[in-house]
């Protein structure tokens, strides 16, 4: 996977001066070995942070090392003003963790009060308007830390990687999709640029595109991928060149960022100037860790993005599409796992899931596409899909959306792909989330969340969850369990 940062954690010990310093060198020293275990690439920094010198000693050692998260360890008590203003001024993805005491034997002199002093350490920390990565058990012994600092790389992660992200969209929403229109101001709130093109750019940099050397190779790898399934190999040029164009414009557009997705338009002019769907490419740059959304869905390439900073695997975006008939539910009893049906529906897009996700795909037409453009005609124009079953397994689906009054707001929920043939077209499952008609009652249509959902093809809403606290996004959803109603659910 390319496309996203590489997190180089460090470990800063802080003490307060009234408690032994060893104490909190000694347990600083602890929780780098369990790292070591686990294998974490910590970079212990020696410098114990007792006061505000301390800490921006600290601060040249942290950038000496290019650390790029950070992880504050009070191993005793610790000195609040100081812990954060070495939060503050890093500037980057912090956490806090705290030391728990040893042993009932050493309760006098070898007592630190980290449970205390993160207390103390949290006001603070409001007081300077920060946003840090707290864990839900924030104090442990040595081996506890170490898994929460694991459980910190994927969250920085995202944080690292959307600071440096951009987003090009190409065309307009579509006028029957007005759910993916939002507004882009918060994005610019989040550090996240934005470069809006229109379809005729798209289709230069398409045609500009044309005889480049990498188009051939980039073919015969789509030949290869795609094996027995490529069952239109004629146009396999054609998309290769789109491909090549994609990547060229990405390249030349970065700019100060380093990272990039797509957000494009493919329907319905597409097609009739381009010469196929565009599904198949945007599912190959998606299993590179390159998302490219659908329909001009800028929030579904962000979302998409950080489900792959999240997971380090290949996500995708389908339609929350339609119900599971219940003659179906019935003649897959063993493949439920304890699924009611209202727990069920269709994860379904055109063609646009890496087939690293799916179960032998083809390359396909887009069957909706050709109704409308291409009627009574074999498919020409609207051939490009990549379809089949998508595979069974653990999934997470996950959105962040503007609010059209520009506010932020997420949800995220954990299920898996059934072992339940859709008998359907597209890149398709049936995908189980424990709740999920309640979910979708109270949350994506209460809330007024589109159609599309990013799915990580992992349970990854641990992460999700704390990525978007630091984020600052105040309003995240989840699937409630059965006797957790919801605000606006009827108790009768």
């Amino acid at each position: 996977m390319i496309n996203m940062p590489k997190v180089r954690l460090g470990l800063v010990a802080v003490s307060r001066d009234c408690f032994p310093i060893e104490l909190s060198r000694k347990r600083q020293l602890r929780v780098a070995a369990e790292c070591r275990k686990a294998g974490l690439a910590v970079v212990r920094i020696p410098t114990i942070v007792e006061n505000e010198k301390d800490a921006l000693q600290a601060l040249e050692e942290v950038r000496a090392k290019n650390v790029n998260a950070l992880v504050l360890y009070l191993g005793n008590f610790g000195p609040e003003g100081p812990t954060t203003i070495l939060a503050q001024k890093f500037g980057g993805p912090v956490m806090y963790a705290a030391a728990a005491e040893e042993s009932g034997k050493d309760l006098v002199g070898g007592r630190g009060d980290a449970y205390c002093g993160l207390l103390n350490t949290s006001y603070n920390t409001g007081l300077r308007k920060l946003r840090p990565h707290v864990p839900e058990y924030p104090v442990g012994t040595p081996e506890a830390v170490a898994a929460m600092v694991a459980g910190f790389v994927p969250v920085a992660r995202i944080i690292l990687g959307l600071a440096k992200l951009k987003i090009f969209s190409f065309g307009p929403r579509p006028q029957d999709f007005l759910a993916c229109n939002a507004p882009i101001k918060p994005l610019y709130d989040l550090g996240i640029e934005v470069m809006e093109n229109s379809e005729l750019d798209l289709f230069d940099i398409f045609r500009k595109a044309e005889g480049d050397p990498k188009i051939k190779a980039i073919a015969a790898d789509m030949a290869r991928e795609l094996g027995a399934g490529n069952r239109y190999p004629d146009i396999l040029v054609k998309l290769a060149q789109f491909e090549v164009a994609l990547l060229k414009f990405m390249a030349a557009n970065l700019g100060a960022s380093e990272y990039g997705v797509f957000a494009d338009k493919c329907w319905p002019a597409f097609e009739s100037f381009f010469g196929f769907v565009p599904c198949y490419v945007n599912s190959r740059l998606a299993a590179r860790g390159i998302p490219v959304a659908c329909e001009v869905d800028i929030y579904g390439a962000l979302s998409e993005y950080i489900c792959t900073c999240a997971t380090e695997l290949p996500a995708t975006l389908l339609d929350i599409n339609n119900t599971v008939p219940y003659d179906m539910i019935a003649g897959a009893k063993k493949a439920m796992k304890g699924y009611k049906p209202t727990d069920l529906f269709m994860g379904f897009h055109c063609g646009n899931t890496p087939a690293p996700c799916m179960l032998e795909p083809e390359m396909r037409y887009q069957l909706i596409m050709h109704r409308l453009m291409e009627p009574g005609k074999d498919p020409n124009i609207t051939r490009g899909t990549l379809e089949g079953r998508i595979k069974t397994g653990g999934v997470t689906i996950f959105r962040l959306q503007s609010t059209a009054d520009t506010r932020l707001r997420s949800y995220v929920a954990e299920g898996e792909v059934l072992d339940i043939d859709p008998k359907s077209f597209g890149g398709i499952g049936v995908i189980g989330i424990k709740e999920m008609g309640r979910f979708y009652r109270h949350v994506l249509i209460e809330k007024r969340f589109p159609h599309h959902t990013a799915v990580a093809f992992d349970h990854a809403g641990k992460t999700l969850w704390a990525a978007m606290r630091m984020l600052g996004v105040e309003d995240i959803s989840f699937n409630r369990p059965a006797g957790m109603l919801y605000p606006t659910e009827n108790p009768f």
